[in-house]
C-alpha cells in the first residue's frame, strides 16, 4: 500500500524548473451605475485591482505549493509588467534567478474588468512571435546554468504559443536535460505539438491530440486511446502519453501499461487552470515514484480539486493528501 504521507513529504526534497510562456494576470472590480455619455459603453467605478501570476507561473506555483523548490525560466519584457512579475514569484517562494528580461519584449499580460461576478472585458497585452535569436541564447545559458548549479528533478515545458519555446529551444533543452538524466514533461499546445521529440511525459489534452492528428472520432475508448498513442510515439518517441479527458478523468500509456483513470464526482465550479495542476502533480509525482499508474490517479484527482475552485487556483497540499488518502488507500 502507497503511504501517502512519506510520498507527499518527499516533495519538499525536490526541485523543479518550468520552462514556458509567463504572464501577469490582473483583475480590476468594480460596480456599473450609468452609461458613457462618449460612447455606449458601461462605466465601472473600480474599486479593487489584484495581480496574479498566469501562464507557466501557475504551474510553478502548483509545484510550490507541493513543496518542491521551483526555478522559473522564462522570458518577460523589461517593463513594469515584469518587474511586477518577479515580485510576485519571489513573494511566492519561486526562484528568479534564470528569469531573462528582455529589451526586445513585453510582459505578456492579461488584464479582466469584472462586475457583479461577470467580466466584462479583458485586454490583452502581448507579442506572440518567437523570440529573437539573442533572447533565445540567453534562455537557454540559464537553462544550462541552471540545470548545472541545480541538478534538477525534472524541467517542465509549459506551453502558452506566447513565443517563448521555439522549436531549436525545444531541441536544445530536451538535449541537456537528457544528457543531464533530468526527466521531461510537457503540457503542448498546437504549434510545436510535434517539436517536442524524446521527452518522459505527454501530456494534451484531448482535443489538443484530435486536432494535431486530425481526428474526427467521436467518443472515448481505451482501443482508440491506444492507438492515439502509438501515433504519438511514432513521431514524437517519448517515453509516456498522458491525456487528461474533460470530466471522464485521464488516459496513461508507458510501453503496454495502460488504462483510463476515471474522474471523482465533483462540485466543478470552474476548469480554467487544472491542466496547469495536473502537469505540476504528475512531473512531480512520477519523478519521486516512476509509478504511471499512482502519477495519473494523483493527477487526476488534483485536476478535479482545483475544478471546484472559481478562477485559477493553485492546488492544497494539504487537501490532496487527505483525498489521495481517501480515494486511493
Amino acid at each position: 500500500m502507497i503511504d501517502f504521507r512519506k510520498l507527499f513529504a518527499s516533495f519538499t526534497g525536490m526541485k523543479a524548473g518550468i520552462i514556458g510562456d509567463v504572464m501577469l494576470d490582473t483583475y480590476m472590480w468594480g460596480r456599473v451605475e450609468r452609461i458613457s455619455p462618449e460612447a455606449p459603453v458601461p462605466v465601472v467605478s473600480l474599486n479593487k485591482k489584484e495581480y496574479r501570476i498566469g501562464g507557466a507561473g501557475n504551474v510553478a506555483l502548483n509545484c510550490q505549493s507541493l513543496g518542491a523548490a521551483v526555478s522559473i525560466l522564462s522570458v518577460t519584457g523589461n517593463d513594469t509588467d515584469g518587474l511586477l512579475l518577479k515580485e510576485l514569484f519571489e513573494s511566492n517562494n519561486i526562484d528568479t534567478s534564470f528569469l531573462v528580461q528582455s529589451n526586445q519584449r513585453r510582459t505578456t499580460s492579461k488584464t479582466r474588468i469584472i462586475s457583479r461576478n461577470q467580466q466584462m472585458m479583458r485586454l490583452d497585452d502581448e507579442i506572440t512571435t518567437n523570440l529573437e535569436a539573442e533572447d533565445e541564447k540567453l534562455l537557454l545559458d540559464q537553462v544550462q546554468k541552471y540545470i548545472e548549479s541545480e541538478d534538477p528533478d525534472i524541467i517542465i515545458f509549459e506551453d502558452y504559443n506566447k513565443g517563448v519555446l521555439t522549436e531549436s529551444l525545444i531541441q536544445e533543452v530536451t538535449k541537456l536535460c537528457r544528457k543531464a538524466g533530468v526527466l521531461t514533461a510537457v503540457d503542448p499546445k498546437r504549434k510545436n505539438f510535434f517539436a517536442y521529440r524524446n521527452t518522459d511525459i505527454f501530456k494534451p489534452n484531448l482535443k489538443e491530440v484530435k486536432e494535431a492528428l486530425n481526428l474526427i472520432a467521436e467518443g472515448i475508448s481505451q482501443p482508440m486511446l491506444e492507438e492515439i498513442h502509438a501515433d504519438l510515439k511514432q513521431q514524437l518517441d517519448h517515453r509516456i502519453s498522458f491525456i487528461t479527458l474533460s470530466e471522464k478523468g485521464v488516459f496513461y500509456q508507458l510501453d503496454q501499461q495502460t488504462a483510463i483513470v476515471p474522474s471523482h464526482l465533483r462540485n466543478i465550479a470552474d476548469v480554467s487552470g487544472a491542466g496547469d495542476t495536473v502537469i505540476a502533480v504528475a512531473a512531480l509525482v512520477y519523478a519521486a515514484t516512476k509509478n504511471v499508474h499512482l502519477m495519473a490517479e494523483v493527477a487526476n484527482i488534483a485536476g478535479g480539486l482545483v475544478c471546484e475552485v472559481v478562477g485559477t487556483a493553485s492546488i492544497s497540499k494539504e487537501q490532496l493528501l487527505h483525498e489521495c488518502e481517501l480515494l486511493l488507500s
